[in-house]
């Protein structure tokens, strides 16, 4: 078995002990190439289409992985409803020990998972997902969806990025969409989470985005030449026709938000139907409207996501969480 399948096998091993999943992947440290610290929590979202049903066979299966409190007071309903009227629809199960290992895993219901990738409805799952993962399981071609939320990713990266910049900057620019207006990066997070993740898993970005990133540079949007290293330093054309265009290129949430900042204008299109269009009357104006939207959305969904997150994991592994991230935040700060 080569080092990659082995890798993924190991990775899959939690499914055996839990319900069927229609979607499953893993995110964070345990991609690192060179992390083989078995401390280290192993963080998976799961993708389920009922997820009141899937908590309750789960709870017969793994009564252990919730907290008492949420078993006693309501079971699966309660469970699903703290997620979905407090939260954005997910409920994490923490510090779950399996095969000498720690495991977290977030369950969230499929329709849900869909809009936010294909609409930055949350822009929670949608953050995650445009940062490398190792996907396990994905029975409705979830990875074929995704690129659409790449490629809004990358619109959104370039109206924020200079004319020149290298592939590395890109990157982390995507990378940082989804931290914008975090409440946990203020005490929570390492400061420099975004450049680790970048530096560390450069490979993986450049695996997930090239292909994109030829298509942006056959359209004439980007540039490219090579450099010292083996990245790519990138042009692009800072013109208002452009910035439209990667206006053009957001999801339709974002759109419509920064539509009624900015305004809007309707159009026929070929087909005959009547489209929307933002006013774009400067770059620089779109693009901090569309920083000010993705700010706000990520702000709302943390804080959501951070108080049902507390209600459902109960006083002592809240602390223990909170502990651990603070730690390292302190850490990066010291």
């Amino acid at each position: 078995m080569s080092m990659e399948k082995e890798k993924k096998a190991e990775l899959a091993s939690l499914l055996k002990f839990l319900p069927p999943v229609e979607f499953c992947c893993v995110y964070g440290s345990a991609l690192h190439p060179n992390n083989y610290n078995k401390s280290t929590m192993v963080d998976y979202i799961l993708g389920v289409s009922d997820p009141m049903q899937w908590h309750s066979q789960n709870l017969k299966m793994n009564r252990d992985h919730y907290a008492s409190s949420m078993v006693y007071l309501g079971g699966a309903k309660l469970i699903t409803q703290v997620a979905d009227e407090i939260g954005v629809g997910v409920h994490f199960n923490p510090f779950v020990s399996a095969n000498d290992e720690m495991f977290k895993y977030g369950v969230v219901r499929m329709h849900d998972l869909v809009e936010d990738v294909l609409n930055w409805e949350t822009f929670y799952l949608s953050g995650r997902l445009q940062k490398p993962v190792q996907v396990l399981v994905d029975n409705l071609d979830i990875g074929n969806l995704n690129s659409v939320n790449l490629k809004g990713a990358i619109s959104a990266a370039l109206l924020l990025l200079p004319a020149k910049f290298t592939e590395e900057h890109l990157y982390a620019k995507i990378c940082s969409l989804s931290y914008m207006g975090d409440l946990r990066m203020l005490f929570a997070e390492d400061r420099n989470k975004v450049k680790k993740i970048v530096q560390v898993q450069f490979d993986l970005f450049q695996t997930m985005y090239k292909p994109l990133l030829e298509e942006y540079g056959a359209k004439g949007l980007l540039r490219f030449s090579s450099s010292d290293g083996h990245q790519a330093i990138i042009s692009q054309d800072c013109g208002l026709s452009v910035a439209r265009s990667l206006v053009s290129s957001l999801p339709s949430k974002v759109r419509s938000q920064m539509g009624m900042k900015l305004g809007e204008k309707t159009k026929l299109s070929e087909s005959g139907r009547v489209l929307r269009e933002v006013v774009v009357g400067s770059r620089e104006e779109a693009a901090e409207c569309m920083r000010g939207v993705l700010r706000r959305k990520v702000m709302v969904s943390s804080a959501r996501q951070a108080v049902s997150g507390l209600v459902a994991v109960g006083g002592v592994n809240a602390i223990r969480y909170l502990a651990n991230k603070m730690e390292k935040a302190w850490k990066s700060w010291t």
